[in-house]
């Protein structure tokens, strides 16, 4: 007998999962259906996007946003044409002309991803609000939210709903459910406390993909995330549980400790990398989750913790860069792990990031400058102003007032 629709939705979650968060190399075959889907003009990545479509143009647009490329517009014309009438994204629609299903074809991560996207590159605020409608209207009571309406809360599925609201400007603890439950308090109590092994503590069941995307969470930060200053550095801090009855985090930025400390330990015993969780996988590296863990330490402020997981990735005898290579989904990753932690990914173990990724889509209105590009401009500015005389003044003068009108014109662009 055939799989009924929520049978396959599950499993098209599953593979969701599988091919582009963990980062396998494709879908596994028990989810394939031999015919890959068209993919309308605007999608980045030339794979099959039955499974990853939406959240790996999410990730490649929020990947050239930290970069200060402007995408192309088809390609955010792409993404918000794939919301639901409802709100709600599916992993990918081939027609958006049919109705998708609100009960198992509509997906948490698909959602937030897509919000914290389409927000980060401004100009779609109804589609934006729609998102985020969708996420209040399933919520589940403990305060998070699962893969699919009315799923179990998991760590990764409540993390991405929660970056959906603090990339709209709101606050995450305001999110609550008609419970009263919030999502840290969700986030909470799916954290490994005291009462597991001290190797446990700190992270989040089943896996280190849950830890990752739960340290972000619990931090109330999405995807994309502000590079902290330079030469700053938090220590990372285990769970303290002496004298706790709980067994828990007392609260949201304890949890965050908790989680960073669990990720920077196992990162350490891996010599810089995580183990793929994949059945069958062995002591194969998890690229996909090692990006995610620099990028939630980084957010964190525990620099020197994500640095390891960075230069791991970086080293070119690694194979972090044959994995990412022509993969929108996979080059995200790194560039918003290398963007958070302060690294350079236009230098990225010898590789441009940037570019690579805007090859894999259409061509963006305007692609950024590298770092020796910035620098070279700023030093033949400098040597610009170093005349003298009274030409030189008022030519300062006028240049100044002309670039502030720029400044404040883009700034408005930007905000609309």
């Amino acid at each position: 007998m055939a799989p009924n629709t929520a049978v396959l939705a599950r499993r098209a979650a599953a593979a969701l999962a599988s091919a582009v968060v963990i980062g396998a190399a494709a879908a596994p075959a028990a989810f394939a259906d031999g015919s890959p889907s068209p993919a309308a003009p605007g999608l980045y990545g030339t794979g099959d996007p039955q499974y990853d479509g939406v959240f790996r143009q999410s990730l490649a647009l929020m990947a050239q946003d930290a970069t200060g490329v402007t995408p192309a517009p088809q390609a955010v014309d792409w993404l918000a044409g794939q919301q639901c009438a409802d709100g709600g994204f599916a992993a990918y629609r081939a027609d958006t002309r049919t109705a998708c299903d609100p009960k198992a074809g509509e997906f948490t991560d698909a959602t937030g991803a897509a919000v914290q996207a389409l927000a980060a590159v401004g100009g779609r605020a109804p589609v934006v609000t729609k998102g985020l409608d969708w996420l209040k209207a399933h919520q589940n009571d403990d305060g998070g939210w699962g893969m699919t309406p009315g799923s179990p809360s998991d760590a990764n599925s409540t993390a991405a709903a929660v970056g959906a609201f603090a990339a709209a400007g709101q606050d995450p603890a305001k999110a609550a459910a008609k419970s009263g439950r919030t999502p840290y308090d969700a986030l909470i109590g799916l954290q490994n406390g005291c009462d597991k092994p001290e190797a446990e503590r700190g992270g989040f069941a089943p896996n280190d993909l849950a830890t990752a995307g739960g340290a972000l969470g619990v931090l109330g930060k999405g995807y994309l995330v502000a590079p902290a200053a330079k030469g700053s550095d938090r220590p990372v801090r285990a769970l303290e549980c002496a004298g706790d009855e709980s067994g828990k985090a007392k609260d949201a930025p304890a949890a965050a400790e908790a989680a960073a400390a669990q990720l920077a330990k196992k990162l350490e015993d891996g010599q810089g990398h995580l183990k793929s969780a994949m059945p069958g996988a062995g002591d194969a590296p998890d690229f996909g989750t090692t990006a995610d863990a620099a990028l939630a330490l980084a957010a964190g402020g525990h620099l020197k913790a994500a640095d390891l997981p960075l230069k791991w990735l970086q080293d070119s005898g690694n194979g972090a860069a044959a994995w990412a290579k022509g993969n929108p989904g996979r080059l995200a990753k790194l560039v918003l792990a290398a963007h958070a932690a302060g690294a350079d990914p236009r230098a990225f173990g010898g590789a441009d990031l940037v570019q690579q990724l805007n090859e894999t889509g259409p061509k963006p209105e305007a692609a950024g400058q590298k770092k020796d590009e910035q620098t070279e401009k700023e030093k033949k500015d400098k040597d610009d102003k170093g005349g003298s005389g009274t030409l030189w003044i008022v030519g300062a003068f006028f240049v100044a007032s002309v670039g502030a009108g720029f400044l404040i014109s883009g700034r408005r662009k930007k905000q609309q």
